[in-house]
């Protein structure tokens, strides 16, 4: 596993690769769901490269970019043991170097949701994502489900910019109790961690309802409020259905619909979404 820091030396390297590349962009605290998408890239591609950056231009001022899960050697034993080949570490300097300016803005999509509540969020993700897809050129780049928006926003850019990379979204990863996998979820107490539960439980009782029949938007989201809403802990920033691809309000169901919800416990944000098709 070659360890790169430079987008100089990285260049050199990817001209020497012959075969098809697959990038998955992370900001490292890697745990099983990350592994799910070193997994998926593997298996389709010759040729297996990870970006490890914790990017502050997707936190805000008021934000944990300081307090964000960091265990560089740990993250390092993971990559090696699932047969990485080339792990991208630059330092910030070397992404936003001094005279930087450049923003991307994918209008609309990165204005709702999570828009909304971590302002300018979207424009970090899609400013440091189209500079990796524009450095390393992969054939193929993963990320993971739970981040509905984000791989909205990143398939729209995609397109939008003709960057030409294959984005494969790949299933959420839950732990046994259902709970997300999410390399925040360290900061959970044991009470913080019984009140996080209740969000995967509430999309599953909404997603059961629907197959049994129940097709009334407003009554599969009272259904999920109110379990979430069961413990005090639990504060919601937003809980809708939307299109997965548009992030528009539902009024129908079909095949893009999806659940999605952002809860606050105490400090702590977690967001997950479920498929109600």
């Amino acid at each position: 596993m070659k360890i790169i820091k430079s987008i100089a030396e990285l260049k050199g390297e990817l001209n020497a690769n012959k075969g098809s590349l697959g990038l998955v962009p992370t900001m490292g605290a890697l745990h099983m769901g990350h592994q799910s998408l070193f997994k998926k890239a593997r298996e389709d591609n010759d040729f297996l490269a990870i970006s490890l950056f914790v990017n502050p231009s997707q936190f805000g001022p008021d934000e944990d970019f300081d307090e964000y899960p960091r265990n560089i050697n740990k993250d390092l034993d993971i990559l090696n043991s699932d047969n990485v080949d080339l792990v991208f570490m630059p330092d910030i300097q070397e992404m936003y170097p001094s005279g930087f300016l450049t923003n991307v803005v994918v209008d609309k999509l990165a204005d709702v949701y999570e828009g909304l509540y971590r302002n300018g969020h979207f424009n970090g993700v899609s400013t440091v994502v189209t500079k990796l897809f524009n450095v390393f050129k992969p054939d193929r780049a993963y990320f993971g489900a739970k981040d509905a928006q984000q791989c909205a926003i990143i398939k729209r850019l995609n397109i939008d910019l003709n960057l030409g990379v294959d984005v494969v979204i790949c299933p959420t990863i839950r732990e046994d109790s259902g709970l997300a996998l999410s390399s925040r979820n360290v900061y959970l107490n044991i009470d913080q961690m019984e009140a996080g539960l209740l969000i995967s439980r509430g999309l599953f009782k909404s997603k059961e309802l629907f197959d049994f029949g129940e097709k009334n938007i407003v009554n599969l989201c009272k259904v999920t409020r109110n379990i979430i809403e069961s413990n005090s802990l639990c504060r919601i920033d937003y809980l809708d259905i939307v299109n997965c691809e548009t992030f528009d309000l539902q009024t129908n169901l079909d095949q893009n619909s999806i659940m999605i919800v952002a809860v606050r416990i105490g400090n702590i944000r977690l967001i997950d979404n479920i498929e109600i098709k």
